[in-house]
């Protein structure tokens, strides 16, 4: 990466995290939420749902611009995180984090609309989209509604996301998948991939992917998140502010 970009970079980042302390609302302010970006503006941010590229194939309800919210404590440790990996060499990219209802909602729309297969062969090969809910893929009231977990991934450090490129990849049951190349660390399998290939443990990726999943967890835990097993990518803080068994927990204000 030359200088001028690192600069760009460098300012762009500077101006979202202005933005975003303006944009971010009083409820979720006083809900003790915070821009990522206000933190860490080192972390790089992929909002997925914000755009097409995700299992629905459109915008998801909710997400009015491509920012990354969530309490300060899960915030902070993320940020602790992204010190550690640094220092072998990666950087963090956050494809989602807090989700209002209203996309939980959207996407249990989605799960009933049987003729709407068009991210099928990308995102759930050989799942029935109607089950994604009963296989625990997606969940009709989410934890990111909580404001404290974290999808996300690993990237060489000083490189970017780039656009998602596809590619095939034969898993060691014979079974091919699309992996949607970002840019990212190859993990075996891709971001909101719903296949047993996308568990923490499996059988089906070889273990050079497995090696870096066991790293991102490690560091992961080190700082306080603990992953869900049926997806590599997704951890939550074990000190959620907001604990799962309360029904005042769940949020729905909009990202914007």
């Amino acid at each position: 990466m030359n200088k001028n970009n690192i600069l760009c970079s460098f300012l762009m980042l500077c101006i979202v995290n202005v933005l975003s302390i303006v944009a971010l609302s009083n409820e979720a302010r006083n809900k003790g939420f915070v821009y990522l970006s206000e933190i860490d503006p080192t972390i790089q941010q992929s909002i997925r749902y914000y755009s097409k590229e995700n299992f629905v194939g459109t915008q998801i309800d909710g997400y009015e611009k491509p920012l990354s919210i969530l309490t300060r404590q899960a915030a902070q440790a993320l940020k602790k995180v992204q010190e550690e990996v640094n220092k072998d060499g990666y950087e963090l990219v956050v494809y989602d984090t807090y989700r209002p209802q209203r996309a939980v909602n959207h996407f249990m729309r989605w799960s009933e609309q049987a003729a709407n297969q068009a991210k099928k062969a990308q995102y759930y090969p050989r799942v029935n989209k109607a089950n994604v809910f009963e296989l625990g893929y997606v969940a009709k009231r989410s934890g990111h509604s909580r404001g404290s977990t974290v999808d996300l991934t690993l990237i060489k450090r000083g490189y970017n996301v780039q656009p998602v490129t596809e590619r095939n990849r034969t898993l060691l049951d014979g079974y091919t998948i699309k992996i949607l190349d970002d840019g990212t660390i190859d993990m075996g399998s891709s971001f909101d991939l719903f296949d047993v290939a996308s568990h923490f443990e499996n059988g089906l990726v070889a273990q050079e992917y497995m090696a870096l999943r066991l790293y991102l967890k490690k560091v992961m835990e080190k700082y306080g998140f603990k992953n869900y097993p049926e997806e590599w990518w997704h951890f939550t803080l074990k000190d959620e502010p907001y604990p799962a068994n309360i029904d005042s927990s769940y949020f729905d204000f909009a990202i914007d």
